[in-house]
């Protein structure tokens, strides 16, 4: 399984805010933002701080996806 973020870059677009702006509000570190990016894990507090902000629930933001074993 792997983690989706489209949810979360599609909701900021609805909303119109950009990732800068997501990264400064929260105070997110630049690593934190590349993991977002690369579709990578990040620790579930930052998600519920996202959250918090969007005033949404985690599934609004992002997906478990199954990956095939080929």
């Amino acid at each position: 399984m792997k983690i989706s973020y489209k949810k979360l870059w599609m909701l900021l677009i609805e909303k119109d805010i950009t990732k800068p702006t997501l990264r400064k509000e929260l105070g997110l570190s630049t690593g934190t933002m590349s993991k977002l990016n690369k579709g990578e894990d990040v620790a579930l507090s930052v998600l519920l701080r996202i959250c918090d902000y969007l005033n949404c629930d985690i599934g609004d933001i992002c997906e478990a996806v199954r990956v095939s074993k080929e």
